[in-house]
């Protein structure tokens, strides 16, 4: 959500096109008979069923009238987009691609849509994906047991050959191929590729106890050049959420490890000098008295947030982390949407319209 004075929220542009508009010059069939000396059942002549006649019942003049205004209020969208469009244009937006948007089949096909809508506006957008639900049911598939603790989850190395799996060889391509419908844009990578990202092992503390998570790591160090020529030859990058670990002193183990997609997402963000970071969610945004609807946050300082942490969930502690260590490091505005709503992306980044709750630096103006 943004504030007034600047523009961070978006709704779809929707296309111009009035639907169902009579194209121009054509003409509107008349509903009266002609005088033919027909029998007066108010049938046209052809002997066609009233309820075949053209237009029969129907005002055309007032159907004309919807169609305009139905133009008018997706011309007024379309209007509404283009600040928006010209504040972002040539600016890097990072999207953390997660929840039931990467599951549901229209939403899923909504957001591919609104990712190439992006590039085609002049945004560069990068998404950066998780895939908890497909590496849980591919781990209940093979019988293998998973936990999660803290919000994390426990990786040991079998686990972590099926999250490497599924990230890469699944849920990566087949968004892939989803934008790609749209044209050549899309490019998958990991964080391996290039050394995108690097990773160092790292624990939880749970109820005061100190838990090792396996294979899960924390982001290191951030290398986008690779990334940055994708963005400049006009691609999309789609990243994978695994990165290669190194020890304390920077070196290479030749393990992989497990990281948070959305933490992958705030770094990354950080690492481009993104102006923005969203990231999907299953729910609305941030309450201040979960389950007070009521209570949903549109806009919150970095302060402020930083506050609540300990009030949150054990999952919604890593997603706030990362939008705070974005807004701390320079990205400006950073906002948790709800990716339930289709093209809720775009209503996020084109419009005033909020869909979750957007997070500020504290001297944001």
């Amino acid at each position: 959500m943004t504030s007034a004075t600047d523009p961070q929220q978006g709704a779809v542009a929707p296309d111009a096109t009035a639907a169902g508009a009579t194209a121009p010059g054509a003409a509107v069939p008349d509903a009266t008979v002609p005088e033919t000396g027909a029998p007066e059942t108010g049938a046209p002549e052809t002997g066609a069923p009233e309820s075949e006649a053209p237009m029969a019942g129907k005002n055309p003049l007032a159907q004309l009238d919807a169609v305009r205004e139905e133009a008018r209020a997706k011309s007024e969208v379309l209007i509404e987009a283009l600040p928006w469009m010209q504040r972002f244009r040539g600016t890097i937006v990072v999207i953390k691609y997660g929840g039931n948007a990467m599951i549901d089949e229209g939403l899923k096909r909504a957001f591919a849509a609104d990712m190439v809508f992006m590039r085609h506006a002049g945004l560069h957008p990068v998404v950066v994906h998780g895939g908890g639900p497909q590496i849980s049911a591919m781990l209940e598939r093979l019988d293998i047991d998973s936990e999660f603790r803290g919000g994390l989850r426990v990786t040991d190395e079998e686990t972590m050959d099926v999250v490497r799996m599924v990230l890469v060889g699944q849920v990566g391509r087949e968004l892939v191929g989803l934008i790609n419908q749209h044209g050549p844009y899309a490019i998958g990578m990991s964080g391996e590729d290039a050394r995108l990202f690097t990773a160092t092992r790292r624990g939880t503390v749970v109820d005061g106890e100190d838990v090792d998570l396996g294979h899960v790591g924390e982001i290191a160090s951030v290398s986008p050049a690779s990334l940055q020529d994708l963005l400049d030859a006009g691609r999309i990058p789609v990243v994978s959420s695994i990165a290669p670990e190194v020890d304390a002193e920077g070196r290479p183990t030749g393990e992989v490890l497990n990281v948070n997609a959305d933490t992958a997402a705030g770094a990354l963000a950080v690492g481009l000098d993104a102006e923005k970071l969203v990231m999907l969610t299953d729910i609305e945004g941030l309450y201040r008295s979960w389950p007070d609807r009521s209570s949903l946050i549109p806009e919150i300082s970095a302060s402020d947030l930083r506050a609540m942490l300990p009030s949150l969930t054990a999952g919604m502690i890593p997603k706030a982390e990362a939008l705070l260590d974005a807004v701390d490091a320079g990205v400006r505005t950073a906002a948790m949407i709800d990716g339930r709503i289709e093209h809720a992306a775009l209503l996020e980044v084109f419009t005033t319209k909020g869909v979750g709750t957007m997070v500020r630096r504290d001297d944001y103006v």
